[in-house]
């Protein structure tokens, strides 16, 4: 698997500057999986061109049922209401997927944006896949700005979960915040919500790791990862309860499967890199980690290279088997764990 390549920041870094200009752009294509990071600028780009006091009036949404040329013709045609500018905000339209003779109408129309007009295309349910081959990727390019709300970087994650609780009175040490996010996901939105859990269940000032365990609620693949830990320790009755807990969330072995099967893989690759001298900043890059992959080279240096690759082999096969034999999910998903702790 070749390394993940970095996202594109120009986008996002060319919004910040317009609106600490307060010089907001004709036209903005906003997509990406940071949610909460996209709605916070989206609303910071609405008020810096809504101003005044009939800002509403100037705002135009068209939902991808209601788009047509004309459609988004007339919003931007409209006039400012005493006020010097209008936005026009359309939300899940894929520009791509119009027929030719609407592309070349919306061609026409993000070419020549009148000077008030500030149009958003939002991509909240659907994905942004421009086709670079065609004039109408080249006029988004030339004439707009791109911004793709990646997942932030650990450094820059951690910044901000310590602001969160800061802003709620509490403190919390660097590597704990590393802790969280390995254990809930790297989204902003969720985190704020356990952020809010932890920081209103803490009595001290500092968060501790028993507070973040009292409330915080997992995600699948930091429970997996226990799994592993038990195998590599060769507890299959630890095993057997986490995986009790994955049930008790309500995950189905499919789910877990699948979880497990990525973290197998990954023990894997990391037990290859430590064979060729790699360290876990190779293994983070290679996987496009957000949180620290020593954890990762830890639990590898438990198991051998045989062992890992036979892991990834009955992985792949006990998947087959739940598809196509019929047998019962959860005993094929237990006999998996039983081979593998008696061969960790």
């Amino acid at each position: 698997m070749p390394p993940r390549s970095r996202p594109d920041t120009s986008g996002f870094d060319q919004l910040k500057k317009d609106l600490s200009s307060g010089t907001p752009g004709q036209l903005y294509i906003l997509h990406g999986e940071e949610t909460f990071l996209r709605d916070h600028y989206l609303r910071r780009l609405q008020e810096a061109v809504l101003t005044g006091g009939l800002g509403e009036f100037n705002r135009h949404d068209l939902g991808a049922g209601d788009m047509s040329p004309h459609a988004l013709e007339e919003a931007v045609d409209c006039l400012p209401m005493m006020a010097e500018r209008t936005l026009v905000q359309v939300t899940d339209f894929d520009l791509f997927k119009a027929g030719e003779k609407d592309r070349d109408a919306y061609l026409q129309i993000l070419s020549g944006l009148p000077s008030y007009c500030c149009l958003v295309f939002l991509y909240d349910l659907i994905a942004y896949k421009p086709d670079a081959r065609t004039k109408l990727a080249q006029a988004v390019k030339q004439h707009g700005t791109v911004v793709e709300f990646a997942r932030q970087g650990q450094r820059e994650l951690t910044d901000w979960v310590r602001r969160h609780f800061k802003a709620l009175g509490k403190e919390i040490d660097p590597r704990l915040c590393e802790e969280l996010i390995f254990l809930c996901g790297d989204l902003m939105h969720n985190l704020q919500q356990e952020i809010g859990k932890i920081g209103a269940y803490a009595k001290g000032e500092r968060i501790t790791r028993a507070d973040i365990e009292a409330v915080a609620t997992p995600q699948l693949s930091a429970v997996v990862f226990r799994i592993a830990d038990a195998i590599g320790e060769k507890d299959y009755d630890r095993a057997a309860r986490v995986l009790g807990e994955l049930y008790q969330m309500q995950k189905s072995p499919y789910e877990i499967l699948a979880a497990l099967g990525k973290q197998m893989r990954q023990l894997y690759s990391a037990r290859l890199a430590l064979d060729q001298k790699k360290n876990a900043a190779y293994v983070a890059k290679l996987w496009g980690m957000r949180y620290p992959a020593d954890r990762l080279m830890v639990s590898a240096r438990r198991f051998s290279l045989p062992w890992c690759r036979r892991a990834v082999v009955r992985c792949a096969q006990t998947d087959l088997a739940m598809k196509t034999t019929g047998q019962e999910p959860k005993e094929l998903l237990t006999t998996l764990l039983l081979e593998l702790a008696d061969a960790g």
